[in-house]
């Protein structure tokens, strides 16, 4: 029962100015951005997880590395290439202004699954590649260092939001519904029986249960508590039930 944190990285100018960054080359974090950061650094500094996987954009790699940066330990920082955002072709670098006039823009907010950018890459695609590579390395910590273990990724909001829908088994038409916030924290466990989300776009969530150790019964069911049991801190709950923070929130195309 692997736990990942999902962050997307902080902000940057060009969610200020409401510019569609997609892979645009030199997209930094600004100054609010290294504060929100250095906020989440604190956070999660103490909580033990054993990989940090980032997107390749430089956006998410300066978030990785100053979250690194607040650590005491050598966890070193991962590139996925899985991780990286949405290819947004033609649409990459012009304000959301004015990408909201185009026709496109309402099957982006009604029917993202029906996407494809134009020059570029299909929302549906994007959600396929972001889910395996959660997946993937969510099997690799899992055999490398047990069920109990955690770990971390710095991604977009697109591809977070694509992450959580499926962890909520929702179809991607739905993901819209998803708020990821500049510097947020999300997290899944992910079981053999589904994955469980236990919170979402956070950004002043109790991370204590991340810091206890493994419960020693590790024979508890993985199955959801009937009525919802006492919550992850109850002995009734099963180690991968949580209450979910935050809620349905205004959809765009994330300014990232």
């Amino acid at each position: 029962m692997t736990t990942v944190l999902l962050i997307r990285h902080g902000r940057t100018s060009a969610n200020t100015a409401g510019i569609l960054a997609g892979r645009s080359e030199g997209v930094q974090l600004d100054e609010v951005g290294h504060q929100q950061v250095a906020a989440l650094g604190e956070r999660i500094g103490r909580v033990p997880f054993v990989a940090l996987v980032s997107s390749p954009l430089e956006r998410c790699r300066q978030t990785g590395e100053a979250l690194l940066g607040a650590r005491e330990d050598d966890l070193a920082l991962t590139v996925e290439d899985g991780l990286t955002e949405c290819g947004y072709g033609e649409w990459t670098g012009k304000a959301l202004r004015d990408l909201a006039k185009e026709d496109l823009w309402k099957t982006v907010q009604t029917h993202p699954s029906h996407v494809r950018f134009p020059g570029g890459e299909s929302l549906s695609e994007m959600s396929a590649r972001a889910v395996q590579a959660v997946r993937r390395w969510d099997a690799a910590v899992a055999a490398e260092h047990g069920d109990h273990a955690v770990w971390a990724l710095v991604s977009h909001g697109d591809p977070i939001k694509a992450i959580l829908a499926d962890a909520l088994g929702l179809h991607l038409d739905q993901f819209q519904r998803i708020m990821v916030d500049p510097a947020s924290l999300s997290i899944v466990r992910y079981t053999a029986t589904r994955p469980y989300v236990v919170t979402t776009n956070s950004t002043n969530a109790d991370l204590a249960a991340l810091l206890s150790p493994p419960p020693k019964d590790v024979s508890r069911s993985e199955d959801a508590a009937v009525g919802g049991g006492l919550g992850a801190a109850g002995e009734d709950a099963p180690p991968a039930d949580g209450a979910p923070v935050g809620g349905p929130a205004p959809a765009t195309v994330a300014q990232d």
